[in-house]
């Protein structure tokens, strides 16, 4: 037998536990799902969070989790397999199975991270992937913008109007028109044809070096190499998405088009910001609270 709940919330991100503190509150029978690879907690400093000077990821995360049992809600580490329509929704896990009327997504995306030797000594720290997060980390210094797509010239210009004027852009050659290029130089951004293949610098980042040989001199870098969204649980439900991006769409309390299905966080476009995330948490457990005072 599928054990049941009032409502059961996927991913451990801000937006998931806002929520299921919120639902605790309201003294509503709450189940939070994670696997533990949640990009939140990855985050080595998060700065622009209201009341809160600076905390980690991981601190914020494992804070989230207290407040979740404080209020009485369970927290279970197993991986989402299936989310499926039976008299509400019926979940599998690589664990197990549960029920509840309503479910809230919540397991964000995960950046696409090439494979660039000595990364880990630098990122988080130096080399970063959310110009929201941690552009203000590049203020005044040496950026390399490392990217694949027109998207990292946009983020290049963006940069320079937020951060430092100081700013090499590389990307695959033949991947800006002419035009563009001659733009980006104009303005001062430097622009080189290549594959990054290692950063440098021991313990500090002092450059990049491409798959050609080439060093480029930098104090910090930006990844720009898009992402992808965690939620293939979803796959066998009918959820209306954000055209080519493939963001999930949702009405003003965070309904997918799926009745009772909440999306909430960087699974939904937007900002990714993790204080978003949780005034979203927020809105989808009222709303879910509210449904339930009418069942």
């Amino acid at each position: 037998m599928a054990a049941t709940y009032d409502c059961i919330i996927i991913g451990a991100g801000p937006g998931g536990l806002q929520a299921a503190i919120h639902l605790g509150r309201y003294r509503r029978r709450a189940l939070m799902l994670d696997h533990g690879a949640g990009r939140t907690r990855h985050a080595l400093h998060i700065e622009n969070y209201l009341g809160i000077p600076a905390i980690s990821g991981k601190n914020l995360v494992d804070i989230g989790l207290g407040q979740l049992r404080q209020f009485g809600g369970e927290f279970r580490r197993e991986h989402v397999e299936t989310v499926m329509v039976a008299d509400g929704f019926l979940i599998a896990t690589d664990q197990g199975r549960y029920r509840a009327p309503f479910v809230i997504a919540s397991t964000g995306v995960t950046e696409k991270i090439p494979p660039i030797a000595r990364m880990n000594r630098f990122f988080g720290r130096s080399v970063f992937t959310c110009v929201d997060c941690d552009g203000y980390h590049t203020v005044g210094k040496k950026l390399a913008i490392l990217g694949d797509s027109l998207e990292s010239a946009r983020l290049a210009l963006a940069m320079q109007q937020m951060f430092t004027q100081t700013i090499t852009l590389v990307l695959p050659g033949g991947l800006l028109p002419p035009d563009l290029v001659e733009l980006l130089t104009e303005e001062g951004i430097i622009v080189r044809a290549g594959t990054p293949q290692e950063f440098l610098g021991d313990p500090i980042l002092t450059g990049v070096r491409l798959h050609s040989g080439e060093e480029i001199f930098c104090e910090v870098a930006m990844l720009s190499y898009g992402y992808t969204i965690n939620d293939s649980y979803l796959a066998g439900l009918d959820v209306a998405r954000d055209g080519n991006r493939a963001e999930i769409v949702t009405s003003g309390v965070h309904e997918t088009s799926v009745r009772n299905l909440f999306a909430v966080g960087a699974l939904k476009p937007g900002n990714p910001q993790a204080i978003i995330a949780a005034g979203q948490g927020c809105q989808a457990a009222i709303e879910i609270n509210r449904r339930l005072l009418a069942i």
